[in-house]
């Protein structure tokens, strides 16, 4: 149990006098503990940044990579605009982040904590929302592509039975839903047991303001 968990104990058990000094006490350990949550929260966004420009952008380097790009999709600039969009995402992310940690580190008041806090949590909450999304579309827009451009398997498909088509759309659905729900997991192991703890803090502010 740490400090600020026995303090918290502490907090509960004593009287009114009591408490309006353990509260002191609380606040400061609440917005360090809050402040280290999001500078984290900071952190790994960097690195997924990070991330997602080398799973990009390293492959763009072989020039076999580039030839089947322009296979699959035609024009790859399509391609180059929509990754520029999504680093382009990411890097609002990460200054709204940083904004956020600024914010808490600076603040000296319960109210305006508890709203970075709240505010922290629209920021990250959104961002998923927006990357879930763009996997959801991503994926059918890639398969369509491919079945478009890639000679063999258009032949193919332009040639399926109403059966067959049924069966080519429901995979798609299927491989999209998966797709979806390992980022989903992703974000929820990841950001979520950050996010529950800015939400205990936020609670445990809450009782202070009463």
């Amino acid at each position: 149990m740490d400090e600020l968990e026995l303090l918290k104990k502490h907090w509960k058990s004593t009287g009114d006098s009591d408490q309006k000094l353990s509260a002191k006490q609380l606040y400061p350990m609440l917005l360090k503990k809050s402040s280290s949550i999001v500078k984290t929260l900071f952190y790994i966004s960097i690195a997924e940044l990070v991330f997602w420009i080398l799973i990009n952008f390293l492959p763009m380097l072989s020039t076999s990579y580039l030839d089947d790009l322009e296979q699959v999709y035609g024009n790859n600039i399509v391609l180059i605009v929509l990754s520029v969009i999504s680093f382009g995402v990411v890097l609002v992310f990460v200054y709204l982040l940083y904004k956020a940690y600024k914010n808490i580190s600076v603040t000296d008041n319960t109210k305006q904590l508890m709203a970075s806090i709240l505010k922290t949590r629209k920021i990250v909450k959104y961002y998923v929302i927006y990357n879930l999304t763009m996997i959801f579309i991503s994926v059918p827009i890639s398969l369509y592509f491919t079945s478009l451009n890639d000679t063999a398997l258009h032949d193919k498909i332009i040639h399926f039975t109403t059966t067959q088509t049924i069966v080519f759309y429901l995979i798609t659905f299927v491989l999209t839903g998966i797709f979806v729900l390992v980022f989903w997991l992703f974000y929820r192991l990841i950001y979520g047991i950050l996010l529950r703890r800015l939400n205990r803090n936020y609670l445990e502010l809450k009782k202070l303001e009463l």
